[in-house]
């Protein structure tokens, strides 16, 4: 169980604090989304906590950052943009914060791909792409204590 003032991972929001717990009839978090334009109060039950992840550790945000040039692409594809969107929305919804940096990386290195052969990338790469660069960032500025802008310019620096 989480306690008042710990950051966890939402599948649908993403990083957010749990705020209370209310333990009535059925127990719920109190849980307010760190990044986003409008953050509203989300009621989870605790019953569900399985679906939460605690954000990682500055440890595992600064392997992530240093070891993204040796990680690998996600090898997935599907016949169907749709079926693909469909996998990769759900990876980044409850895959782990390497899951989504990976996920981020493959769609940056499909989307370069498309523009060196003079093509628009395709919208869902870019879509995909930005939900999970909006993803990664958010967790790994929580886990460092840095703003999205300076684990970005961490990112460029370990690929450059």
């Amino acid at each position: 169980m989480y306690s008042v003032g710990d950051f966890i991972v939402h599948p649908g929001q993403g990083v957010c604090r749990v705020e209370a717990i209310d333990t009535s009839d059925t127990p719920t978090y109190h849980l307010m989304p760190t990044h986003g334009r409008n953050p509203m109060l989300i009621k989870y039950p605790v019953a569900s906590e399985d679906n939460l992840r605690p954000v990682v550790s500055a440890e595992e945000a600064n392997g992530l950052i240093n070891n993204i040039c040796e990680m690998e692409l996600d090898p997935f594809t599907d016949r169907s943009a749709v079926l693909e969107e469909k996998h990769f929305k759900k990876a980044i919804r409850h895959g782990s914060c390497k899951d989504v940096v990976r996920i981020a990386k493959t769609f940056r290195s499909r989307i370069q791909d498309a523009q060196s052969s003079h093509k628009k990338a395709p919208v869902i790469y870019e879509r995909i792409y930005k939900e999970a660069q909006e993803r990664s960032l958010s967790e790994l500025s929580c886990a460092l204590d840095e703003s999205p802008d300076q684990i970005t310019a961490r990112f460029q620096a370990a690929l450059s």
